[in-house]
């Protein structure tokens, strides 16, 4: 009996400590990893809305339904040049989190994907760019084309899925599809062409 209380001692000493040092790091960290965020984030706007000048995107923070951000052509906040949502969906193996900017039409004028996990060699080549490109091949389907109208060709759509990574690709697609329909009910301004 004396050697289950010392044990139970040592091991609530051992968890103690470890506990206290995982506080002690997530403190640390913690600064580092909101800053790295951040900055992706940032970069992923400045792609999504590449009209809007350099600072110049704002995040919505009234809505409850959809994270979205207004981009402004200069610094007077007259010229809306349009809007940036994050979209998320559940692919094959991984949520995907896509940044997406759409004009004041609701054409597509950017897409970042920020954050997924799919399959390494099949849903991860939504983010592949081929040798002597500079842009993911998969991404630039989207640009020019209306957000509301979107599906993949397997589902009468104009987006060619990627082989193998049906899933990832219908998650993407209609993840932007989905976010669009979302903001355009908050925001109830945009016009189609």
């Amino acid at each position: 009996m004396k050697d289950i209380v010392k044990l139970g001692v040592i091991l609530l000493l051992v968890t103690a400590l470890a506990g206290a040092a995982l506080s002690v790091v997530n403190s640390i960290t913690k600064p580092r990893i909101e800053e790295q965020k951040r900055l992706v984030t940032a970069q992923a706007l400045a792609a999504a809305l590449p009209e809007a000048a350099h600072g110049l995107i704002e995040p919505d923070t009234t809505c409850k339904t959809i994270q979205y951000y207004r981009g402004y052509r200069d610094s007077s906040k007259q010229q809306l040049v349009g809007y940036a949502y994050l979209a998320v969906e559940n692919g094959y193996s991984s949520q995907i989190e896509t940044m997406v900017g759409v004009d004041t039409t609701g054409k597509i004028v950017g897409i970042k994907i920020l954050r997924q996990l799919e399959t390494p060699g099949l849903g991860t080549k939504i983010e592949e760019i081929r040798y002597g490109e500079t842009v993911p091949y998969f991404q630039l389907q989207f640009l020019d084309k209306l957000a509301d109208q979107l599906a993949v060709d397997k589902d009468g759509g104009q987006i060619v899925s990627i082989t193998g990574a049906t899933i990832s690709s219908r998650a993407v697609t209609n993840s932007i599809r989905n976010g669009f329909l979302k903001l355009q009910r908050e925001i109830g301004a945009l016009q189609k062409e």
